[in-house]
Formats: C-alpha cells, sequence, structure tokens
C-alpha cells in the first residue's frame, strides 16, 4: 500500500480512509498485468509530469504511432524523445529528479485512464543494446523509428492504477487538416506580446 503522509492526512480529515484503502487493496499494482499493458499498447499518446530537484512542476504530452510507448517487461516501459524545441524541460528535470507520473487515456473506446509512476533515467540509442530488450520490441523499434527517436526515456514502474471514465468525454478522431496560419510555434502571439510589454514601459 502506498505510504505518502499527505494522503493520509487528508483521508483522515475528509473521512475517505476505507475507500482509500479498498482503492490500494483492489485497484493497485506495483507492475503492469497484462491487461494494463495491452492497454498502453494500443495508446497513441501520454500526458508525463516530472518536477525539478525543488519540486517545480511540469507537464508535458508525447504522442506517437500506436504503441509508441514500449513494453519492456511487467515492471519497465519507454518511450521515444523526438526532435522538439530543444528546451529539453522534461528530460532537465529527470536528470535532477528521476520520479515522473505517466496518464494514458483511452478517449475513443473504454474512455479509462491509465496511471504509471516511477522512476526515469535518459537512454541513448547506443546504450539500448545494454537493456537486454525483447526481441519483438528491438524488431518493433528498427521497423517504425526510423531514426526519429533521438533518444529514450525508461521508467522502472513503482504503481499502476486506473483512472475512472466518470469524467473522461468520449472524442473522435478526425483527420488533421494542418492551418498552415497555426502551425507555427508562436501560437499563443508571445513575441509580440513581449514587444507590447516592453513598448508600454517606454
Amino acid at each position: 500500500m502506498p505510504k505518502q503522509t499527505g494522503e493520509q492526512l487528508l483521508q483522515e480529515k475528509y473521512n475517505t480512509s476505507r475507500r482509500a484503502v479498498a482503492f490500494y487493496n483492489n485497484q493497485v499494482l506495483d507492475h503492469l498485468n497484462l491487461v494494463m499493458q495491452e492497454f498502453i499498447r494500443n495508446q497513441e499518446m501520454v500526458f508525463i509530469s516530472t518536477s525539478d530537484r525543488s519540486g517545480h512542476c511540469d507537464s508535458s504530452f508525447r504522442a506517437g504511432p500506436t504503441g509508441f510507448v514500449r513494453i519492456i517487461g511487467e515492471s519497465t516501459v519507454m518511450y521515444p524523445e523526438y526532435r522538439g524545441n530543444g528546451v529539453m524541460a522534461s528530460m532537465g528535470n529527470i536528470t535532477e529528479n528521476p520520479h515522473i507520473g505517466l496518464m494514458f487515456i483511452d478517449f475513443f473506446e473504454s474512455k479509462v485512464g491509465l496511471h504509471v509512476n516511477g522512476k526515469a533515467y535518459i537512454c541513448e540509442n547506443k546504450e539500448l543494446e545494454t537493456l537486454n530488450l525483447p526481441s519483438e520490441v528491438l524488431i518493433d523499434i528498427e521497423s517504425k523509428e526510423d531514426n526519429k527517436a533521438e533518444r529514450w526515456i525508461v521508467i522502472e514502474i513503482e504503481e499502476a492504477f486506473i483512472h475512472c471514465s466518470k469524467h473522461i468525454p468520449e472524442l473522435e478522431k478526425r483527420n488533421k487538416i494542418s492551418d498552415m496560419k497555426n502551425t507555427g510555434g508562436d501560437f499563443f502571439k508571445v513575441k509580440q506580446s513581449k514587444i507590447d510589454s516592453k513598448q508600454n514601459w517606454i
């Protein structure tokens, strides 16, 4: 059972201890069972949470072809890091604080989520052979990644549990149509905001 002082204090304060214990006993694992593994293999996206050594948090989004998060075993998963904006916010946090939270949500069929929490580290492509990856995972990476993955994040799982479907919306997949005016890196007009701010101080 997870032992987190903050959780336990609030469970007592709001009289939810019995419900919480039932949840821990019936819904939380320290690994991925076969159903959880299959769920992850069917996902095209995941939300990730990290923080630096001081606890400053960051949330981010990762996506790829179905199954881009690879199952290494019941206690290990990994996902590719593709070329991005170069800030390295999530990976920077991981170098300071390995704790990571993954949130998989199936918006299209089951409408449930899966929390996966654990400790992460960065694995360069040349280091993949040291992980003793299952042959089917190696074949999958070679056939699908096509050198797009610049490196990998490997997560050693500490807990996995459901996020119920109560407030998860049902979405519909549609073909993505790019609007060239809205695909740039400054969709929120940050540059103009900074210019306006400077002018206001002149």
